[in-house]
C-alpha cells in the first residue's frame, strides 16, 4: 500500500494514468512441519512480482518535453532488463 501511494503516474496520449515508475513486490513464504519427536522441516520460498513502467512509442503518445525525456529513460530501463 505504501508503494502505491508514492508511485509516479502521468497522462500520455495513449493512457490517462500511465505508470512512470517500476515496482517490485517480494513475497516471502516459510512453512515448518514435523512432529514432537522429529526435527522440523523448513521450506522457504521467495517470489518477486514486477510491474514495469509503461513502454510506449513516443510518436504515439504525443509526449513532449519532460514527459518525452521520462519515456526515453523508462525505455532505456526496460532495454537493460
Amino acid at each position: 500500500r505504501d508503494g502505491s501511494e508514492t508511485r509516479a503516474t502521468a497522462a500520455t496520449g495513449m493512457n490517462h494514468q500511465s505508470s512512470r515508475s517500476h515496482a517490485v513486490f517480494t513475497i516471502h513464504v516459510s512453512v515448518e512441519s514435523g512432529g514432537d519427536k522429529n526435527p522440523p522441516d523448513r521450506i522457504r520460498a521467495k517470489m518477486h512480482l514486477v510491474d514495469l513502467a509503461g513502454s510506449e512509442r513516443a510518436k504515439r503518445t504525443g509526449a513532449e518535453g519532460d514527459r518525452l525525456r521520462e519515456g526515453i529513460q523508462i525505455n532505456k530501463g526496460l532495454l537493460a532488463l
